[in-house]
């Protein structure tokens, strides 16, 4: 899977109990990467100080909402009314980091993605989400070290994006034992892991592997991670498998799905513009 495709669009999630509040949010589908993002989660008492971040946290649950429905400035605006309930929230850079993905400015988005790391050294999903942007942008070494420092946090709800990440990452680098390692682990944790499946369908094509990359193509596509890049891939699978009729197939629900790609061919790779 290329290393330019997304992947992750999830909902922002506020789970209240009596006697604290927890904020997890996940950054959505931004079209830069292939790299799932999760950002950071708080955990506070209901006293006067988590009143007032819980005032923060309904800001930057209507600044998600902005943002998934492409409402830029709307979700900035609130995002920056929640950092004046706390001005070193890891999760309101973070969002401040998507939302200039979204806005196509990734070095802005990187500086924002790196300062939520700062403020949050030892969690795993804001390390995580800083090493998912390094090697989406061409850092691809430097990125390792953060997705290793994200499975060091033994509170990491979710390992298996930060393995899904670092297996793609090492797939880009060459890394092939440590990308096949860390994906199969990613897929233990998280079976229909979308980054997982789509990259361990590349992994196997380069090897020449080519019923096993079917098998994790098929996967990938069951769980509804359909992009130009993996139906592509799909078609040059079955054009080395000789089945033209499929690798056509796979091409023409590329071209529906993706106008951007309507000159794509079976057996071409896809231009980076048609990610």
């Amino acid at each position: 899977m290329r290393l330019r495709e997304a992947i992750a669009m999830l909902a922002l999630v506020v789970l209240a109990a009596t006697a604290c509040s927890r904020l997890t949010f996940i950054k959505p589908k931004a079209g830069r990467g292939n790299y799932e993002q999760k950002a950071p989660e708080y955990t506070f008492r209901e006293d006067a100080e988590g009143k007032r971040r819980m005032a923060g946290m309904d800001q930057l649950a209507l600044a998600e909402r902005h943002l998934r429905a492409g409402e830029y400035d709307a979700a900035e605006a609130n995002t920056r009314a929640a950092m004046k309930s706390d001005p070193k929230s890891p999760g309101a850079y973070t969002l401040l980091g998507a939302i200039e993905d979204q806005r196509g400015h990734s070095e802005k988005a990187g500086g924002y993605y790196a300062k939520a790391a700062e403020l949050a050294p030892a969690k795993g999903n804001v390390l995580n989400n800083y090493g998912a942007w390094l090697c989406g942008n061409g850092r691809a070494v430097e990125a390792l070290t953060w997705f290793d420092r994200a499975l060091a946090d033994p509170t990491y709800a979710s390992p298996a994006s930060a393995l899904a990440n670092a297996g793609s990452c090492a797939m880009s680098l060459g890394q092939t034992a440590r990308a096949d390692h860390d994906l199969r682990a990613a897929l233990d944790l998280d079976p229909e892991s979308p980054v997982a499946l789509a990259a361990m369908a590349e992994l196997q094509y380069r090897g020449g592997h080519f019923m096993e990359a079917r098998a994790f193509s098929e996967r990938c596509l069951a769980a509804g991670a359909a992009s130009p890049r993996v139906l592509q891939l799909a078609s040059q699978i079955e054009e080395k498998l000789g089945d033209t009729v499929a690798a056509a197939r796979y091409v023409q629900r590329l071209r529906t799905e993706f106008p951007q790609a309507r000159n794509a061919q079976p057996g071409e790779a896809v231009s980076h513009d048609a990610q």
